[in-house]
């Protein structure tokens, strides 16, 4: 087989042509970004300026080239398997359909990552409708000596970006057969740490450490 490839190749220099531009492509679409868009009601669309704000500071700071303006994905969609990582956010009610468990399920499992950041109010809906994702497995609070937390940058616990309840920032995981598939910011609000300065009028320390750690998840999610 190799041989006959090989052989096909050398003989036709278009075929070669098209055989490199299709890896090519599909090596470059392999470093697109989506946003989940989910039903329920929940504003899926908050924190605008956040993901395309930190796509920026990645390409800039850690070398990836990823397109500036991510894609909307809607969670039952074929198309979330071109992602290797999406991002999921909002203040409400999050509901997934038969077919956005199913498919959700497949994704992660194929190797997809996902990122929750609770924008407060999330927390409930959030662990209900991944409970019907995977009824196997639970959530379990991801120790600092994880690689996430030191990928390009290394952080000693989970930067807290806003109050909320005033509760510890917690950094939770779904694990599965040992591979870690969604990382769940709570009580941190890393996606407002993101945001334009002016949205939020954090501190621009806060905001940098709130970049890197979002920039340490994208780089786990891409090698892992």
């Amino acid at each position: 087989m190799k041989f006959k490839l090989r052989n096909i190749l050398e003989s036709k220099p278009l075929l070669l042509k098209i055989f490199l531009m299709l890896v090519i492509g599909q090596f470059s679409y392999a470093q697109e970004v989506g946003i989940l868009k989910y039903d329920g009601g929940g504003d899926w669309y908050a924190n605008p300026t956040a993901v395309p704000n930190l796509i920026r500071f990645c390409n800039e700071n850690i070398r990836t080239n990823i397109d500036e303006k991510p894609d909307n994905i809607e969670p039952q969609s074929k198309e979330l398997f071109s992602y290797p990582i999406v991002f999921l956010t909002g203040h409400g009610n999050v509901y997934f359909s038969d077919d956005a468990i199913n498919n959700i399920r497949n994704y992660l499992i194929s190797g997809g990552f996902l990122h929750i950041s609770d924008n407060y109010g999330l927390d409930t809906y959030i662990r209900r409708e991944m409970k019907k994702v995977f009824p196997e497995i639970e959530f379990v609070e991801i120790p600092f000596d994880h690689a996430i937390y030191h990928q390009s940058y290394d952080f000693d616990g989970l930067p807290k970006i806003h109050e909320h309840d005033k509760k510890p920032a917690s950094g939770y995981g779904l694990f599965y057969e040992g591979r870690l598939i969604c990382f769940y910011d709570y009580e941190s609000d890393l996606s407002d740490g993101w945001e334009d300065e002016f949205v939020h009028n954090d501190p621009p320390e806060v905001r940098l450490k709130a970049l890197q750690m979002g920039a340490n998840i994208i780089s786990y999610a891409f090698k892992n």
